[in-house]
Formats: structure tokens, C-alpha cells, sequence
């Protein structure tokens, strides 16, 4: 079998195909239009970040079984026409995590000892030993948002220094932080009243993009120090800026920004401000170790090996998708709805319960649909069909699947259960109809049946007239158009037998129209979860 490494990795990487047998042309001195000319020779073809497949060359593509990223996104592979075609997508997640979690140290060293400045002043003419005093992290608080792989190694290095390590992740469980010696806070302001370093390692998503914006700095400790190694999107530049004006931050590490690549910026010019460009992942073993990588991933694509870091659905008996396939989308819907309904500080399990006929089937893919909807958009890296247990895993999500061909009322159930610390919650649905449309049966303890859409409110509320009425009146004055609601009693020993209610609606819920509507009297709770 053939392969294309069509850019360049390390060595290693390549002697890894050479050794499994395969015939390797390197391709890195291609001109252009030389890939759509020749790609249909390959088996598989070995890139990084400049190459772009597009589904005109996988149109071409008629050998092609793998495509391997020597590194963590593939922005530039169009997966979904790969997947048509059949053809595995793999990548290195794990290439630079070390390197990233390394240069986090790296940076919160040099912002606590100054050394950036201290050279920059040294080799300048100066002898300045005072000018640049420094503090030790030792027996000092590091709050680290976001609690995934890199945010780990960061804690575990940390913990080396002799500093005290807090972290916040609502997507980790308990006993994770327990292990690794690491305190877990309930949430981020709690981080914020007691950290002296804040580190940042969260993906960006809406609901974390601006995270250290001027509320953040406003509730942490005065002469806090951040450090961002993670994506520039997540701090407000302008809001830091203030807080470093005002003394409330006493100095900052970026390795990011919001726009790059980026050469004059209004932090560039602060004493208290150390910059690097984007170096979080640039090591010469971060490089070699994300080509070797890939390159095992294409070794077991065309040896019938497990390719590990697929980024694409994997191959599924064609029987058991067509069985399994409608119930994929609300297996994914009730992830997302469980874990926004839990209450707690962390996410300790997720047990699936599948009942009537599905349950004859080997249901392990649609557990991997729940993993996805739960975790997506609260780890640093994509999750998908593949990953998702591992991502789990690491997380220290217990993760179990039980199943029955018993099911009162419907003919297939599938019921999703997530707890955290000493709660839980429970959420079931079901697919109804031709379309197999998904429909949700139950949520906080009541039943009910509702379609779901694209966009929800879920309340729960004291059991007593006008509760209805109340939240249509208040969505209807935030210009929120209601699709469907229906409502379900609580049983009495839940709640004092109160009711919850769910709406579905055109667009997306804002948050502040929930908390306004929970504000008011007779309401206990309320989510907006957009699927």
C-alpha cells in the first residue's frame, strides 16, 4: 500500500510507515495541483495544518482509506465528505499536551521571577537587581480553570513547586481532584477568592468565550497573576487591561490573543506583561511526537489495527445502524439535557438504561452518542465517536450501560442518569413516528411527552395555577417565540409535589430571561439548553 506524507514530520514518523511495510513518497516539494493530479494513487495520505482536502479530491480519491493530522485540529479536512467516502480521519490529540502544560510552567515562572524583563534589562546596559525583584510560587495558590489533560499536568507540575492547586471543571469527577491532590471548587468565583496565579485551559465555546472578562478580575484576589497558554478568545484583552491599570491583577503571561498572528498590541508595551507567540505547542519533541503519532494511526488503518484518535464515525455493522440509527440523535439530546440538569459541582457518573427492542442490540454506539452530547464543548478537544469514553475516562466519569427488552408504554426507551456527589438526575425519551422524531418523556422527577427542538427552557415550580401562563408572558416580552410546552407533576415526596415544565422554541433562550423567570415567586429552578 501506498502513502503520502505530504508534509513535514519527523523522521521518526516516516520510518514508522517504512518498517510497517508500507511504500512511502514523500511529497513535500509538491507544486500545486500535483495532489489533485496524483491523489488517487494513495492509501493514505500523512498531513499537518497546510494541506486542504476538500470532497472535489476526495471525489478523486478512489484507493484512499485514511487521512492522518500530525497534530489536534483538522480544520482543513472536510471529515463529513471523508466519512461518506469511507475513509478514517485520524489526528495526534495528545501530541502537544505535555509541551502545552511545560510552557504554562514555563511562563508562570517567568511572570513570578520577571525574567523576561530582568534579560531584556541586563542585556540592555543595566545592572537592576532591585528594579526586578520577584515572588516564590512556593506555598502559593494556583486556580487552574479547566481541569482536562493539560490542565491535569499543569496541576501535577505545580504540585512539584510546592504551591497549593485548586480547580474548577464542572465536567470532571470528584475523585479525580482527589487523586491528584488537587482541591476542587465549586465554582469559579470560589477559585477566584483564593487563587495568587490563575491559569486558563478551557475550550471555546459560546458559553466560555470572555471567561476572565471584568467581572472575573473584579472577584479575584488583589495582585492575582494569570496566565493564559490556552486560546485568546477566553480572556477580554480590554477588561485584563484594566484590572493591570487598576493594580487588582498584578501581571499577566499570554501566549495567545484574540487576533493572531499579531505583532503591536496595547499589553505589549506593560512591564508586568510577559508575551510569547503561540509557542504553547512548539517543541521539537511536541513535532516529532505528533508525527509519529499519525503515523500510527495510518499503520493501523491499512493493517486492521485500532486507530485510536479517529475523529470520524467509526465502522458499524450495516444491520445494527439502520436499527440504531434514529435513536442516535436523542441518545446525544439526553446527554446534553442531563448534565445541564444535574445539580452539583462535578459529573461523578453516567449510567444509560436501554429498554424494549433496541435493547437486542449491541447498543454501545448510542452510549458513545450520550458521552458526546454530555461532554461536548467542556473538554479542550473535539469530542466524537471515538474519543468520547476516552475523554471520559480520564475524567473520572464512571461510565455504564445496562439493558431490557422490557418497556412499559413504548416500545423502545432509552433513560440517561448523571450524578454528581450525593444528586442525580434522570432523563428519558424516546423516537416517535415515521421521521422518528426524538421526544422526551421525563426530566426532574415529572413525565410528560414533548418533541423536542433545537431549543428548550426546562422550570420547576411549585404546583399552582398561572405558573403557565407566567412563562409565556415573559418569553413573549424577550421576543421568544414558544413552539410546544407541556407540563408534568413531580411526585409528592419530590420537591413537596411540585410540577416541571418544558418549552421548545425558535431560537435560543438567554439566560438572563431564565434567571428573571426563576427570580419570580413559585419558581425553584430553571435550565436553557440548546441541542
Amino acid at each position: 500500500m501506498k502513502v503520502l506524507v505530504k508534509e513535514k514530520i519527523g523522521e521518526s514518523g516516516v520510518q514508522l510507515l517504512r518498517d510497517a511495510g508500507l511504500d512511502v513518497e514523500l511529497g513535500i516539494d509538491w507544486e500545486d495541483g500535483e495532489l489533485t493530479r496524483r491523489i488517487g494513487e494513495f492509501d493514505a495520505i500523512l498531513i499537518r495544518s497546510a494541506t486542504q482536502l476538500t470532497a472535489d479530491l476526495f471525489e478523486k480519491a478512489d484507493r484512499l482509506k485514511a487521512i492522518a493530522r500530525a497534530g489536534v485540529g483538522v480544520d482543513n479536512v472536510d471529515v463529513d465528505a471523508a466519512t461518506k467516502r469511507g475513509v478514517v480521519v485520524a489526528n495526534a490529540p495528545q501530541s502537544n499536551v505535555i509541551t502545552a502544560a511545560e510552557h504554562t510552567l514555563a511562563m508562570l515562572l517567568a511572570l513570578a521571577r520577571n525574567v523576561p524583563q530582568a534579560h531584556g534589562s541586563l542585556t540592555g546596559g543595566a545592572w537592576e537587581r532591585s528594579a526586578f525583584s520577584g515572588v516564590e510560587v512556593y506555598e502559593k495558590t494556583l486556580g487552574v480553570l479547566g481541569f482536562g489533560r493539560i490542565g491535569q499536568l499543569v496541576a501535577q507540575r505545580a504540585l512539584g513547586f510546592g504551591m497549593r492547586v485548586v480547580a474548577f471543571d464542572a465536567y470532571v469527577a470528584e475523585e479525580r481532584f482527589r487523586e491528584l491532590g488537587v482541591e476542587h471548587t465549586a465554582s469559579s468565583d470560589e477559585l477566584y477568592a483564593v487563587a495568587d496565579f490563575i491559569t486558563i485551559h478551557l475550550p471555546v465555546t459560546p458559553e466560555t468565550e470572555n471567561w476572565l472578562d471584568s467581572e472575573a478580575f473584579a472577584k479575584m484576589r488583589d495582585g492575582v497573576r494569570i496566565v493564559n497558554v490556552a486560546r485568546g478568545k477566553l480572556v477580554v484583552e480590554e477588561a485584563l487591561r484594566e484590572a493591570l491599570d487598576s493594580g487588582r491583577v498584578a501581571g499577566a503571561a499570554l501566549d495567545v490573543f484574540r487576533d493572531e498572528p499579531v505583532t503591536e498590541h496595547p499589553l505589549f508595551g506593560y512591564p508586568n506583561v510577559v508575551v510569547t507567540p503561540h509557542l504553547g505547542a512548539s517543541t521539537a519533541e511536541a513535532t516529532d511526537r505528533a508525527g509519529f503519532q499519525a503515523a500510527e494511526q495510518v499503520v493501523a488503518a491499512l493493517t486492521g489495527g485500532v486507530v485510536t484518535s479517529a475523529v470520524n464515525v467509526p465502522t458499524v455493522a450495516a444491520e445494527d445502524l439502520e436499527a440504531l440509527g434514529p435513536f442516535l440523535p436523542l441518545a446525544q439530546n439526553l446527554g446534553r439535557i442531563a448534565v445541564a440538569l444535574v445539580e452539583g459541582t462535578s459529573i461523578d457518573e453516567i449510567d444509560v438504561e436501554y429498554r424494549g427492542r433496541i435493547a437486542e442490540r449491541d447498543t454501545r454506539l448510542l452510549t458513545v452518542q450520550v458521552l458526546k452530547g454530555a461532554l461536548a464543548g467542556h473538554t479542550e478537544e473535539e469530542v466524537n465517536e471515538v474519543n468520547a469514553p476516552t475523554i471520559a475516562e480520564e475524567r473520572g466519569i464512571a461510565v455504564s450501560q445496562t439493558n431490557s427488552s422490557f418497556a412499559r408504554d413504548f416500545t423502545d426507551l432509552v433513560r440517561v442518569a448523571v450524578r454528581s456527589g450525593g444528586t442525580s438526575t434522570r432523563v428519558v425519551g424516546t423516537t416517535l413516528g415515521q421521521q422518528h422524531h426524538s421526544h422526551l418523556l421525563q426530566a426532574w422527577g415529572s413525565r410528560f411527552n414533548v418533541q423536542l427542538e433545537q431549543h428548550l427552557a426546562i422550570f420547576r415550580y411549585e404546583d399552582r395555577p398561572g405558573m403557565l401562563g407566567r412563562v409565556g408572558t415573559m418569553l413573549g416580552d424577550a421576543g421568544i417565540n414558544i413552539i410546544s410546552a407541556a407540563v408534568g407533576r413531580q411526585p409528592s415526596e419530590e420537591a413537596g409535589g411540585g410540577a416541571v415544565m418544558i418549552v421548545t422554541a425558535d431560537s435560543p433562550v438567554p439566560q438572563e430571561t431564565v434567571d428573571l423567570i426563576v427570580a419570580g415567586d413559585g419558581f425553584v429552578a430553571g435550565r436553557t439548553i440548546s441541542l
